[in-house]
Parts: C-alpha cells; structure tokens; sequence
C-alpha cells in the first residue's frame, strides 16, 4: 500500500489498495460520529441515575449532540477547500476522541451537556467529508459499492446505537458508551492525514470565506433545533425563551436565504437545489432522516414507558432491525449492478414505509416478537433507499460543487430528524391527553367492569391490613395507571401512523426524478 505526499491531479487515478484502505479510515470516522447520536439512546436512565439529573435535562444529552452537528455540518465544505480534507478530518477525529474522553469524565448534568455540544460540533465534519471524498475517489461502478458502503452505515449506525448503548451500559457501565470512541478516534487521527491525501489547502479562501453565511445560518438552525426540542416541553409560544428563539430563528433563516442566493461565493450552495435529482434526492434525505430517527427515538421509549424494560432488553429488541440490514446488504450489492437504481430505491422506501406502519396495531404486550416483522421490513427498506438516494444526489453534482452541496444534503437528514422528533414529542403530549380523556369519558362508576375492578382492588388491599379508604384510594389509582397506559400505546399508534405518512410523499417524488447510475455528470450539470 503506498502513501502519496501531494494530491494526485484526479484521487480516482490512485491505487487500489490506497483508495479502498483511505476510504474504510474515513468510514470508520464517519461511522463513530453517526452512531453517537442515538447510542445514548436505551441508556438515558443510567446517565439520569448516575448524574443527577431529571428527564428534561437528560434530553439534552441527545439535543446538544444534534444542534452542533447540524451547525457545523455545512461548514465542512468550505473547511476542506481551505484546509484540505485529510487534515480536517484529521482535526474532526482529533477532537471527536477528546470530547468523547470528556463526556465519560462528566461530573453533573451540565458538564455533560457541553461535552456533549463539544462531541458533535468536533465530529460533524467527518459525516459530510466521507461522501463527498468516496465520490472523489471512486469512478463508474465502484461507485455503487462506495455509496451502498456509506448508505448502510448511514442508516445501520443510528439503528444499532441502541443496542450497543444498551448492552455496554448493562455490561459495564455509561461512560464506556463515550470512552469506546478513543481507540478507533486515535487510529483515524494519526493515519488520515498519512492517506488521505486527495486535495490541496488553499488558506487564502479564509479572506473571502462566509463569515455572515456562517452566522446567519448557525442562529437559523441553533435557534430552530432548539424551539423544537423545548417546545413540546414548554407550551411553545407561550414561553418566552421559546418566542424570542423563533424570532431569531425566522428573522436569521430569512436572511440566509436571501443571502445564499445573492452571494458570490455562499457557505452553503442552495442553488444546486435546482438540479432536479439533487433536490429530490435532498427531499428523500430529509424524509429517510424523519424514519431513521423517529423510529429509533419512539421505539425506546415505548418499551421503557409502556412495557418497563431495561437498557439491555430495549437494546435486543431493536437488533432485528440491524441483522436485517445486514442481511440485505448482500442483496443490494447483487441487484444494484442488475436492476435499475430507481426500482430498488422505491422498493426501499416501500419497505420503509409499510415497517412503519405496521407499527399502528400495537398493543401494551408488545415484545421483540410482535417488533420483529416491522423491524426487518425497516431494516430491509433503509438499506435498499439510503444508498440510491446518495448516488442520485451527490452523482447527479460535477466535482466543482460536490464539497459546498454535500454539506446540504447532509443536513437534510440531520434536520429531519430533528424536526420528527421535535413532532413526535409534541404528538406524544398533546394526544396522550385526547386519548386519555376519551378513554376517561367511558370510564364510569356505574359500569360494572370499573365496579369490579375497584372492588377487587379494595379487597385486595383489605386483605393484606389496609383499610378501605385507602382501598379505595388505591383502586383508583391503579384504574389511572391503566388508563395512561391505553392512552400511551394509542398516543405511539398515532406517531408510527404519521411517520409512515412521510414515506408516500417521498414515493411520489420519485416519479418527478431522472435516471440515474454509476456515471458521472458532465462538468456543467445543472
């Protein structure tokens, strides 16, 4: 295998050995700062217990990790055209392992919280570099395996997080949920800037860089994660916090628009939504980052709210999702070299869509039994429609705008996911009190079913020294219990229901896109 000590005049003219050996090290740091989003996932509990810390702020250590990442991801474009992509990789992994040390070491709630804004805001260049350098760095059909490579971490890293969370934090403990990063983190550190070595630095663009894009576009999506993730919580707009960040978040979105598209040279290059497979392609980013994330934040909760489980239990009921993938990515790696790239894609997201769905029927028994089969059809889908989704988007682009565009497609998978959970959250509130109310309104004293269960409860009660009153109490209080948990299990119905919804809009997109394959658009595409 041979190192290379300048940029060759095309990456793709590199040896085999050293473009498969550069691409898996990138990879290997694209999948660490991807699975980190949701390996805290099933261990939330742990961390509460561990820090002190209450439920609202426990959110927080997923939010913080989100509103970084989604700052910083744009940015990674114009960052490797200045300091060249190995060493802003480089420096991304770097400070991804410190931070990673940082959060293990955490001493309270707050502590965590920043090194966890830290941890994504470091490895946020790492998602979009992977993409645009396999595109660099691989031509025709070994672009298909590239992207199926990338598409299966993409959508294998938040599903499995989980379950390696999960199983750890049974295992040993959560902080080696942040300390299982420093190994890999200090291999890709030392090795990338060795290997990867496809462009040059050019430090003379920071006198011309964004500098107003880049503030604009950080207050529009700070300000935005952050109404999203609190205002559930907080009644929205009837908070003030949450109304002056709206504001911000309208008046900064509105004027990075206009400046985006009156911009010479602009941070993010939103023009290249006009080039119709990349704006559908982005569109199907956003919709697969709702079902990726929403699917992997609402199950956990269901199991841990509606059935009790632990970290370990809801890490190995989510495995089937994995193993799914795994299995079909054998299969997609046969058929994309046979069969349109279109069809897989809408079989994929058929899949999707339908695993979603058949999530609508649950009941308060649900175990990894009754997931299985909406999870292999997830699993199934999310491999066969991220991969083509990438290749359609980020192939449709000449190199000249890969870097500043594969920011943006990025994003819209990040931002979509923020967005459905933010919906989700605010489904989870506002219709567990419908249904809780509706549940209430059949529930009367009068009927026998509710007399006899109360009765049966205060004598139960009676018998083990209790005096009816309190009986009486309790019998009421186990009738509550059990009308909040019908009305969760139909609350999560709903949810599933409207993440599903997503997917026949991403279906009728398709129909307005181009064919697309492994060749590569002329220099001039638009």
């Amino acid at each position: 295998m041979s190192k290379t000590t300048s940029p060759p005049m095309n990456p793709a003219d590199l040896p085999t050995g050293t473009k498969v050996f550069a691409f898996s090290l990138l990879c290997l740091g694209f999948f660490m700062a991807t699975l980190d989003i949701q390996i805290v996932a099933s261990s939330l509990k742990d961390i509460g217990g561990g820090l002190s810390a209450s439920q609202d702020e426990l959110s927080w250590v997923q939010t913080a990790y989100l509103i970084a990442e989604i700052m910083v991801i744009p940015m990674s474009g114009w960052l490797t055209r200045v300091f060249s992509t190995r060493w802003v990789f480089a420096a991304s992994a770097f400070g991804f392992t410190v931070t990673s040390m940082l959060c293990g070491l955490a001493w309270d709630i707050n502590s965590m919280i920043l090194f966890r804004g830290l941890q994504g805001a470091a490895g946020a260049a790492m998602i979009p570099t992977v993409f645009t350098t396999a595109f660099m760095l691989f031509p025709g059909k070994q672009r298909i395996l590239a992207a199926t490579t990338i598409g299966a971490l993409a959508s294998l890293a938040p599903t499995v997080g989980p379950v390696i969370g999960g199983w750890i934090t049974d295992q040993w403990s959560w902080h080696w949920l942040f300390y299982l990063n420093l190994v890999p983190g200090v291999l890709v550190t030392i090795l990338v800037p060795r290997y990867v070595n496809v462009d040059h630095a050019d430090i003379s663009l920071l006198k011309t860089g964004d500098y107003p894009g880049i503030l604009l576009m950080s207050g529009f999506l700070g300000c935005l994660e952050y109404v999203l993730e609190e205002g559930p919580r907080k009644n929205w707009f009837g908070d003030e916090v949450i109304l002056l960040c709206a504001w911000i978040c309208a008046i900064c979105g509105f004027l990075f628009l206009v400046h985006a598209f009156t911009a010479k040279e602009p941070i993010v290059d939103l023009r290249a939504l006009a080039i119709r497979n990349f704006g559908i392609g982005s569109l199907l980013s956003f919709i697969t980052g709702i079902g990726l994330f929403c699917t992997v934040f609402l199950t956990p909760v269901f199991l841990s709210r509606v059935r009790g489980f632990d970290s370990l239990q809801i890490g190995f009921a989510l495995l089937s999702v994995g193993c799914a993938q795994l299995v079909a990515l054998t299969a997609y790696s046969i058929l994309a070299r046979r069969v349109d790239m279109r069809l897989l894609m809408v079989f994929g997201l058929i899949c999707f869509g339908v695993g979603c769905y058949l999530y609508v029927p649950l009941t308060n028994q649900w175990g990894w039994q009754e997931l299985l089969i909406p999870q292999v059809l997830r699993g199934v889908g999310q491999q066969f429609c991220v991969p083509p989704i990438v290749t359609m988007a980020l192939g449709s682009l000449p190199p000249s705008r890969l870097k500043s565009a594969s920011g943006l497609f990025n994003l819209m998978r990040n931002l979509g996911g923020a967005i459905g959970i933010a919906v989700c959250s605010t489904m989870l509130n506002d219709r567990l009190n419908l249904h809780y109310e509706r549940l209430d309104e059949h529930v009367t004293a009068g009927r026998p079913v509710i007399e006899a269960m109360l009765q049966n409860q205060a004598a139960h009660f009676a018998a083990v020294g209790g005096d009816v009153l309190n009986g009486a109490s309790a019998g009421l209080a186990s009738l509550h219990a059990l009308l909040m948990r019908e009305a969760l299990v139909l609350t999560f119905s709903d949810t599933f229901l409207a993440v599903s919804l997503c997917f026949a809009v991403g279906l009728f997109s398709v129909l307005f896109s181009r064919p697309f394959g492994h060749t590569a658009p002329p220099p001039d595409a638009h």
